[in-house]
Order: structure tokens, then sequence, then C-alpha cells
């Protein structure tokens, strides 16, 4: 048995030894970390024995709870049997079974997996196969060899992910490294840069949309986007009918559509996948978080017979997609993965979301009237809430003031473990969160915010 350390060691090994991501280490150097050791349904349990509930997922991931049977058993099992192998030249069975499994519950007509780490990786597959595919199935559509995406687009941290993605913050820095791509306006509804408001704009933030395809076509091998749901630019959801006018106009112009469902899919809009809400079949999908539900790092690519038949050729021709990772298709990733879409059909738990969404929205109402909420976002069970600093002019607070910091530490102090994405608080529970769970993880969400914009007031610095 590993010997256990006082939680005062590992604190100060901690800030001697690590250095953890997106975090200021400077200021974490200064506080005391909170270390998780065990977690239990939706609570995470740290070294002292307090309990938090686990509002984030542990970051989008967990979907049926920590320590699920099912999963633990699928993990154990196959532990006994092989952990890992390779994939370049070989096979494995729960590879092969969840493959099969996969594409049973896609969107109709995605036909292929091709296994990776984790969600950038995925999205790297997406877009070095869409390159790839149009020089070699169809070269005379043009040279194809770059992307539109929108901006305050995430799609991951490695460099080709960073490339078709648009936070200034994370990006900045590396403009040197990434290559050229073509961005258009969010459906940003709250702050709409068209300076129109919904419904009656007819979303017009699409007229911009066609009109770069339709000049740019010819350049364009895709158009990445997270269906429905931005989901590291603050939540930011698409009206109905947005994601399908997307697909039309890709089709229409002869570019791929590349579906980011790396955390909207796996039941978090109420749906397997965010997709399916509007009937949308992408010509490339990339999933990871939710697909082992929270226990292993794996993903995947899915895609068309038609581009996966683009690769096909005799072995001089090399027309070989030529990417792969160490890992790929690990047995235990794979294996409580074909374990996690096994709980979601025999625990019913996408029939079981629906009154929950339900629940949620209507927890949430009341925050919509505390003076410093500007907004409130939510599909299925991805919620955001946006805090300003004046609500009438939506003037954001200063950067320094810290505000989603602030309230996710006073939320900890109360019970409720969250991780906000600058001035937005995001809630994003596990899918078998109770409604008693949820209940109580909105009361705390709400006091917290009600202490920290007081406090701030009164002219409390963080």
């Amino acid at each position: 048995m590993a010997k256990k350390y006082r939680t005062a060691t590992l604190a100060d090994w901690d800030r001697t030894y690590l250095w953890h991501p997106f975090t200021q280490m400077q200021q974490w150097e200064q506080q005391e970390p909170l270390i998780i050791e065990r977690g239990k349904g939706s609570y995470l349990i740290d070294t002292e024995g307090k309990k938090y509930l686990d509002g984030t997922s542990s970051i989008w991931v967990n979907l049926h709870g920590h320590r699920h049977p099912a999963l633990d058993r699928a993990l154990k099992n196959q532990l006994d049997k092989i952990a890992h192998s390779t994939f370049l030249g070989l096979s494995n069975p729960p590879a092969i079974q969840l493959a099969r499994e996969l594409i049973r519950i896609m969107p109709k007509g995605l036909k292929r997996v091709f296994y990776s780490d984790n969600g950038s990786t995925a999205v790297e597959v997406s877009l070095k196969m869409a390159i790839q595919y149009w020089q070699q199935r169809h070269p005379n559509l043009g040279p194809k060899n770059t992307f539109l995406h929108l901006k305050l687009a995430y799609h991951g941290d490695t460099i080709g992910a960073i490339s078709v993605g648009s936070i200034e913050l994370f990006h900045a820095r590396f403009k040197s490294l990434l290559f050229p791509t073509l961005e258009a306006d969010p459906p940003y509804c709250y702050r709409c840069p068209l300076n129109q408001t919904y419904p009656s704009c007819q979303m017009a933030c699409l007229d911009p949309i066609e009109r770069i395809l339709k000049e740019q076509h010819r350049d364009l091998a895709g158009f990445i986007i997270e269906p429905l749901v931005q989901a590291a630019a603050g939540m930011i959801t698409a009206p109905p009918g947005y994601l399908k006018r997307i697909r039309e106009l890709c089709t229409k112009y002869n570019v791929l559509l590349i579906a980011d469902e790396v955390a909207t899919g796996f039941g978090r809009t109420g749906k397997m996948f965010a997709c399916q809400h509007e009937g949308v079949t992408p010509d490339l999908m990339a999933i990871s978080k939710g697909l082992t539900g929270g226990y292993m790092p794996l993903a995947a690519t899915v895609t068309t017979d038609e581009i996966y038949q683009g690769f096909l050729g005799k072995y001089e021709d090399f027309k070989t997609f030529f990417h792969g990772h160490s890992y790929t298709g690990n047995p235990l990733g794979c294996a409580v993965a074909l374990a996690n879409l096994n709980v979601f059909k025999k625990e019913k738990t996408l029939a079981k979301l629906q009154p929950k969404i339900k629940t949620m929205t209507r927890l949430l109402q009341p925050l919509r009237q505390l003076s410093h909420v500007g907004n409130i976002r939510q599909r299925g069970l991805m919620a955001a809430i946006e805090l300003v600093e004046d609500k009438g002019t939506k003037k954001p607070y200063p950067l320094e003031a810290q505000i989603g910091h602030r309230a996710s530490i006073e939320a900890r102090s109360r019970g409720l473990l969250l991780r906000p994405i600058g001035n937005i608080l995001i809630l994003m529970p596990p899918l078998s969160t109770s409604l008693s769970e949820l209940t109580s993880m909105i009361k705390i969400l709400q006091a917290s915010i009600e202490a920290t914009t007081l406090a701030l007031a009164s002219g409390q610095r963080p």
C-alpha cells in the first residue's frame, strides 16, 4: 500500500515541483492548493475528507459520477488482460467493439473511427484528413489548404487546433507558429457583433459566413465549428436552425463541415451529440472528454465513407494517412468507453436528463434578477452565467477584479467546485447529478455571486 502523506507535505511538494495548466503559478504558490484524493458520485473529496460538489464534471469529462461500479469493473477486467499494445499493424477487441458501437450512435452517414488521445489531437486529425482528402480525391476543386472558423473559438492547444482557434488571451503569443485561416463572427446574441437583436435579426451573422464560403471556397478545406455551443468561449449558444444552415452552406460550396463535439458530445446538450438536435451529419466529427465517462484519455475522429475512400490506393500510391499516436486505440480506454456507452443504455441516461434540464432552467431563472448577472445561457446541462459590472450597459468587470475567480473561491468555501472563464461562471455537472444535488449547486452558485459582487462593490480587493 502506498504511503499516505500529510496534506501540508503534499501541498509543499505541489508548489515546489508542479506546473499547473491555465494557472498563474505566482498566485498559486501563495495559496493552499486543494488536493483531491477520492470521488464518489457527484462529489470530490479532498485529503482532509471534505466533500465538494463537482460543478464542472472535472472539466467536462465525468458523465455518470465518480467511481461508477460498471466503469470501475470494466477497467479492472481489462487490466487483467493487457494494458496496452500498439495499434500500428495490430488491433485489439475493445477498440474494434467500441468503433462498432460508436458508429451505431453517430449521426447517420458517419462510418469510420480513427482513434487518438484527446480533444486537441482529434481536431488535428480532422484538419489533416480534410487537407489530404481534397488533394487525393478532388484536386480539381482548388488548393483547399485552409480553414474557416468562428471568432472566440477554442478547439484545443496543439498548433493546428490553435490555428483554428480565436481566443486572443490563449493564442496571441503563438501567432508566429500558426497557419493562416479565415474567421467569422459567432452567434453571440448577448453581445451581437452586428448590434442586432434575435430573432428579428433573422440570423444575419450567417450572411458574412456565406460570403466567405462563396468567395473563398476553392481555398477552404473545411469549416470547423462546435455545434450549438461554443464552450470555452463562455457557453455561447447558437440560435435554432443556425447549425443546419451552416451544414447547407458547406454542402453548397464544397467545404467539409468539421464538428468539434469534444465538449458537446455524450449527452451534454440533451441528445447524444449536439448535431442530432438539427439532424445534421458533419463530414468529420471530433470526440473526446465524455467518451470514457471521465475515466481515461481517449479521443476519436469519426468520418464518412466518402472521405475514407479518398485514402485508399496501392501501397506505392502513398495515399495512406500518415498520422498516429503511441497510445492509439488503447485497450484500457476503449474498454471503459464501451462500458460508458452501455451505462447510457442500461440507465436510460438521455431520457433521465430531460427533467434535470428543465429543473436547471427553472432554478437558474431567479439568478437573472441579480444586479450583476448580465446573461444566462443554457443548452442541456451546460450553463454559463456572465457577470457584468453594469447590467444596463453590459459593461464587463475589469480583468483585475477577478470576479469569476473570486466567485469560484467563494463557492468552494460553500462546498461547490467551479472553474470560471474570466467573468463567466460555468456550471456543467455530471449527467448523473440528482435533482437535489443540482438544487444545492445552484443555491450555492447564487449565494456565491451575491457575496462576491457585494464584497467587490464595498471595495474589497482580490
